[in-house]
């Protein structure tokens, strides 16, 4: 009975066992298929999803091309209205590069895609070319204005153009607009516009004023009426530098009224003369003048269609050097052979300066390197337009010789004209010696160097005078600052093409001033002229593609600018994983 009992209370256990482990089965098959539906519910969610987006962004793609296609008809029709001959008997607020009509809405029948942010900047491109008409239309106005800051020109041209920048900044949504005045100097303009709390500070300059037109008989057409030819621009101050006045404008606008970053503009007017009032201005209004980036449009691209950062630029001294041989004229037919002429000494001070093969001849000077960019001596000549048979100077890559190693020029002679000439030795002749120097060289010592060259090739015991005169520091950039790397992917989105690291041979006040005053400050040098443009020279032009690529990645730029600060940068589909390699010199082609 005992035995009974124990194996029905066995069988009894067993049962319950096999119950509680079936249940356990069934709860767990039920688990899985509950977590079978669950998935089969989030996949079905995102395809859905994935779907709509799909649709919406074909929707948005086909209304961009349609509405864009009706901003292509109203700007053809706004041209045929904007393009009137530039009256100034109008009032100064509406005259200003005839902004009344521009002043409009941009967007076509009043349309506009609010809060869409794409990965690959659309929405801006959409923008900068919808409002392109007016754009134009602003650069050409101020081409017709000749701002030339030569002392020999009409200064009143400056003031006018002043108040049409100022003009042109105001019905750009840009506020505090105004003019900076220094005794005795051209007009700048100022203005800001204020973005979001804890944004960064982005000062934009450029210049108003122009060089002098030169020979207008070397002109294909008139210097100071803008004419198109070959998709270019031609003007004077076209690329140097009123597309870049214009470029920071036209990049404001393309937010609508919502720029992401604190703006500030500063239009100096007489950088074409040497920015010979600078430090004053900078004196005066070195605190208005504060921000966390500086963005210099007064450079150029390295070929058109290839978007360029400088990250380099040769510094200057020069002298004037003034040799005296007699007291007075004397006849050349009865002293000649015995008392040298003074230009005969300054030729040969001059010829010592270089060494047989061009090379600059002063001892102790700074020289470096730079990649050549697959720049070839027959594109060179073409380029800058060498007389058939003249010798290149200097040795090495050309890019080496342009950028980061000595130069020596003289700028002008003092000196009787020959249609003055008569038969006598000449007592005293002048000459203003400019030296170009590299970077990383001091200029004091520099300018010790040159003096001291000069005194030592003097010839015959001769009395001369060696006056210092201007002096520029020269000027690198690290490229691996954020700033530059936000522009450098900016600039490749716009233009559709990787940058090119360029120096510039020449220098820019304005660079160095602001380093001394805002040493804190990161320095963007750009522009949208390029190794055709001819600045300074007949036929000054601009690639109006390039001209529109450089508006797009101005504005691409001041939105990365803020993200990057606000760390809120989305996903891109261009490769910016390391930014540290956007910027780099190449020395292949690259494709647009």
């Amino acid at each position: 009975a005992a035995e009974k009992a124990a194996a029905e209370k066995a069988a009894a256990a067993k049962a319950a066992a096999d119950k509680a482990a079936a249940e356990k089965a069934a709860a767990e098959r039920a688990a899985a298929a509950d977590k079978a539906a669950a998935d089969k519910a989030a996949a079905d969610k995102a395809a859905a999803e994935e779907a709509a987006a799909a649709h919406l962004t074909g929707m948005y793609a086909e209304a961009m091309l349609a509405i864009n296609e009706a901003a292509r008809t109203m700007a053809a029709l706004a041209n045929d209205v904007l393009d009137q001959p530039d009256d100034r008997a109008s009032s100064a607020t509406t005259q200003d590069l005839q902004a009344n009509p521009t002043s409009a809405e941009p967007y076509p029948l009043g349309l506009r895609v609010v809060g869409f942010r794409s990965p690959t900047h659309e929405d801006l491109a959409f923008a900068v070319d919808a409002d392109f008409a007016r754009t134009r239309h602003e650069l050409e106005s101020l081409i017709r204005i000749p701002s030339v800051s030569d002392s020999d020109f009409d200064a009143a041209e400056l003031e006018y153009s002043a108040q049409a920048v100022a003009g042109l900044l105001r019905s750009s949504g840009v506020s505090q607009v105004r003019l900076l005045e220094i005794e005795g100097a051209h007009p700048a303009v100022y203005g800001e516009i204020k973005g979001p709390q804890g944004a960064p500070t982005v000062l934009l300059y450029a210049h108003h004023d122009v060089q002098p037109p030169g020979p207008v008989e070397e002109w294909e057409s008139s210097p100071f009426e803008p004419v198109e030819r070959d998709g270019r621009l031609y003007g004077r101050g076209v690329a140097d530098n009123k597309a870049g006045v214009v470029l920071h404008a036209a990049a404001i606008r393309a937010f609508d009224g919502s720029v992401p970053v604190n703006v500030k503009l500063f239009i100096e007017g007489e950088e074409a003369a040497g920015s010979t009032h600078l430090g004053a201005f900078i004196d005066r209004y070195g605190e208005l003048l504060a921000a966390d980036v500086v963005v210099i449009a007064d450079s150029a691209n390295w070929k058109p269609g290839v978007p360029s950062i400088t990250t380099s630029l040769r510094g200057l001294v020069d002298c004037i050097v003034e040799v005296t041989t007699l007291d007075t004229a004397v006849r050349s037919g009865q002293y000649g052979g015995t008392v040298p002429d003074a230009i005969t000494v300054l030729a040969r001070m001059i010829a010592s300066l270089h060494d047989n093969d061009g090379g600059v001849a002063v001892a102790g000077l700074v020289s470096g390197d730079a990649d050549d960019l697959g720049l070839t001596e027959e594109e060179f000549r073409s380029q800058i337009g060498v007389v058939e048979g003249i010798e290149l100077m200097g040795s090495d890559s050309l890019t080496s010789r342009m950028w980061r190693r000595p130069s020596i020029s003289v700028l002008a002679l003092d000196a009787p004209a020959i249609s003055h000439a008569v038969n006598q030795i000449v007592p005293t002749a002048r000459a203003k010696v400019s030296m170009r120097i590299a970077p990383g060289q001091d200029p004091e010592r520099a300018m010790a160097a040159l003096v001291a060259h000069l005194e030592s090739a003097v010839p015959w015991g001769t009395q001369v005078k060696i006056t210092p005169g201007a002096s520029e520091r020269a000027f690198e950039i690290d490229t691996d600052g954020p700033a530059t790397q936000m522009f450098a992917e900016a600039l490749s989105v716009a233009y559709g093409g990787n940058v090119v690291e360029v120096g510039v041979g020449g220098s820019i006040p304005i660079v160095t001033a602001f380093q001394h005053a805002h040493p804190a400050a990161r320095i963007i040098i750009n522009g949208v002229a390029d190794s055709t443009s001819n600045a300074h020279a007949p036929n000054e032009s601009v690639s109006l593609q390039d001209f529109r690529s450089g508006v797009l990645a101005e504005a691409i730029a001041l939105r990365l600018l803020a993200e990057e600060a606000s760390n809120q940068r989305p996903a891109s589909s261009t490769d910016t994983a390391t930014l540290g390699r956007s910027v780099k010199r190449i020395d292949e082609p690259q494709s647009r």
